[in-house]
């Protein structure tokens, strides 16, 4: 466990503490991780072992059989949330970055959980409707700037009683900081934060874990 005095700053002591005291993440979601940050850019977007055993946990709380995912990156996060779907239940999990599609699918294949995770790529304000589906719980963590535009679409795809939930809606904490008051992923997730707080179908908690996590449920 790392100690204050090594080096670590004292977040990142916490955050090995918690590592050594929850669920190992597994083989493959380990593997993955270590690919995700040798072979692509801005690795920091993956779920990571912590997030990732949280997503696992409330996904295994709501047992869900239909899920939506916006924004797969390398599919770790998809991984995880399968792990805790009911027997028979499929993520459908949509990424715009059709560059990543060979590597997405090669790791979801080699999870053990690839009849669970159904990939699509495109923009997911265009494929999310073309489904026609009625999901249990979502996952937000796709282009920040359109999360605003998310959570309206998805309002419409979610039963009464389903979840949403979405990460980084606290970004650096920049959220509370007048200092990028004119930037726009900033301003776009501030936006996100306001709607989820006042409309009045949503129940919702905010999670300051990582880079904040919010937890909604429709009444």
């Amino acid at each position: 466990m790392a100690e204050l005095g090594t080096g670590y700053t004292g977040e990142e002591a916490i955050e090995e503490y918690i590592s050594t005291h929850i669920e190992p993440e597994g083989k493959i979601l380990s593997e993955l991780y270590r690919a995700t940050n040798l072979r692509l850019l801005n690795p920091r977007m993956a779920s990571g072992h912590i997030q990732g055993r949280i997503l696992k946990m409330l996904t295994g709380m709501i047992r869900p059989s239909a899920v939506l995912e916006i924004g797969t990156f390398t599919g770790y996060s998809a991984i995880c949330i399968a792990e805790g779907v009911q027997e028979g239940g499929v993520v459908h999990t949509v990424e715009c970055n059709d560059e990543q599609e060979d590597f997405i699918r090669s790791w979801i294949g080699r999870s053990g959980y690839g009849d669970r995770i159904k990939l699509h790529i495109g923009d997911a304000l265009k494929v999310v409707p073309e489904m026609g589906l009625v999901f249990d719980m979502v996952f937000i963590d796709g282009e920040k700037r359109e999360y605003p535009d998310y959570l309206t679409m998805v309002l419409d795809y979610v039963r009464p009683g389903g979840y949403i939930i979405a990460d980084n809606t606290l970004w650096d904490g920049h959220v509370a900081d007048s200092a990028y008051d004119r930037d726009a992923q900033t301003i776009a997730i501030r936006a996100f934060n306001d709607m989820a707080a006042a409309t009045g179908c949503l129940e919702t908690v905010m999670i300051p874990v990582r880079d904040g996590l919010t937890v909604m449920r429709k009444k």
